[in-house]
């Protein structure tokens, strides 16, 4: 790290900040857990492939390919979505209620613990839509070549539409459907789980018995990772808070990991560490005996997505960006007077030379080291940074990153035929294997006042956009 002394100025950039799409963004997004083998990516904004990033947000538009001998898991909060060889896989609509993505070839798993009554999964093929109706386990198998569809429900029941006719599968079946137009199916048992299936199941197995389920809601997406890579500890006034384990001298939030520009939240965190999505996009942090605790804060039904939970300084002029993540509680409030907890404890303000942050390259090789007094004195200067992406920015590597495996373009130009998803009957009810509503009441029963008076700010805003 190269150390300089620089006067505390506010960023200001030639050209006005590319901003995200006006609105209220989804709450929800993607989070890429878990890859082996050789996996390609390409964003929703840009016609090209990269190398797809651990912990990277997926959304609407978005491209994933498993080449040969890979594997692939996402997760859209308790929902695990997993690929198998040879595989591609396109988001086409990802919000707060519909999951509808498009399976051209390879092979899918999809295990569903929780399905509000307003929640919809759709996987659509160059045949058929598949609905998925309950929590439960379902597997599809694409033959793009054959144009031959393999269905089966494990647990749950789907609803296959294509050809002007829709038929259900039940758990324990296997449909397979042939045809384009006019499609025909075989309904049978389902085979016994073959090396895949066995794989899901143990993947399934191991989030199922996390005990960071007694602090968290299901829905906080990256849960299932926080056991193996930390602790939970009772720290006042925060109360349960989660410390990552082996953590380096000198280790801060944010700090392990690079930015990208991702539609249309804008600058999002992608973290290194196999652990770093679920604390880096909800709750916050504190310093506490000695070293960083994320805190949770309430539990909450559905936690909403945040692409980071950072304050950026004016620090270094227009060639910087510098930021620190926000403590327990705390919010960007605009105004010179604002000051933050965190902005204080020393090593908490990670300050990088400007190509490298929109460079997506990697923070911690970049960082410069800033006085700390000059650092007191930054003002804030927004949740955001106020610079413009660039093209490394949106496709989420650096420059001269190496070329990556792409799909067959057979594969990615096939359309796949999407079905008009009905809504859930009027009071009908949907069976469900969790239940986070009930969590949710326990974990604001044990949470501190402070907490409490979040909740309830939370509520409130949550039910002034329900009633828009």
């Amino acid at each position: 790290m190269r150390k300089v002394h620089l006067l505390a100025a506010l960023i200001a950039v030639a050209a006005a900040p590319a901003m995200a799409d006006a609105g209220d963004p989804p709450s929800r997004v993607a989070r890429l857990s878990y890859q082996g083998g050789t996996v390609s990516f390409r964003p929703g904004t840009v016609e090209e492939w990269t190398a797809a990033s651990l912990n990277y947000p997926l959304t609407t538009g978005d491209h994933l390919w498993a080449d040969a001998g890979a594997e692939v898991e996402m997760h859209v909060g308790s929902t695990a979505i997993r690929m198998g060889s040879q595989t591609a896989l396109a988001i086409l609509n990802l919000d707060d209620r519909m999951a509808q993505l498009s399976l051209t070839q390879g092979v899918l798993e999809v295990h569903i613990r929780y399905l509000g009554d307003q929640e919809a999964y759709e996987i659509d093929t160059p045949n058929v839509a598949v609905s998925l109706l309950r929590p439960g386990d379902y597997r599809i198998d694409v033959d793009g070549d054959n144009n031959i569809i393999t269905v089966t429900v494990r647990g749950g029941e789907a609803e296959v539409t294509g050809g002007g006719a829709a038929f259900p599968v039940h758990a324990g079946e296997s449909a397979r459907i042939s045809g384009v137009d006019t499609v025909s199916q075989e309904m049978g048992s389902a085979p016994p789980p073959d090396e895949f299936d066995g794989w899901c199941q143990m993947r399934d197995r191991r989030e199922g018995q996390s005990q960071s389920l007694r602090y968290v809601s299901r829905e906080t997406t990256g849960y299932e990772d926080l056991d193996q890579y930390g602790v939970w500890r009772e720290v006042p006034p925060y109360g349960w808070v989660w410390a990552p384990a082996g953590a380096m001298v000198g280790w801060a939030p944010y700090r392990y990991g690079h930015w990208v520009w991702v539609d249309p939240w804008g600058w999002t965190w992608i973290d290194d560490a196999p652990w770093g999505f679920a604390p880096f996009h909800y709750g916050r942090w504190a310093y506490a005996g000695g070293g960083w605790v994320w805190v949770p804060g309430a539990m909450a039904a559905r936690p909403v997505y945040s692409p980071a939970l950072v304050a950026f300084v004016g620090f270094g002029g227009v060639g910087m960006a510098a930021w620190f993540p926000l403590g327990p509680g705390e919010v960007y409030r605009p105004g010179p007077g604002a000051r933050y907890v965190n902005q204080g404890v020393v090593g908490a303000v990670t300050v990088v030379p400007r190509d490298a942050f929109v460079g997506a390259r990697p923070v911690a090789r970049a960082m410069v080291v800033a006085p700390q007094r000059e650092i007191m004195q930054a003002q804030v200067v927004g949740a955001t940074a106020p610079i413009a992406p660039v093209r490394q920015s949106r496709l989420g590597s650096p420059a001269g990153a190496a070329a990556v495996r792409t799909p067959p373009a057979r594969f990615v130009d096939r359309v796949a035929r999407p079905a008009v998803v009905r809504a859930p009957a009027a009071g009908a009810a949907r069976p469900r294997s969790d239940r986070p509503p009930a969590q949710v009441q326990e974990r604001k029963a044990e949470a501190p006042k402070t907490e409490k008076k979040a909740v309830k700010k939370t509520e409130k805003k949550e039910e002034r956009k329900e009633n828009r």
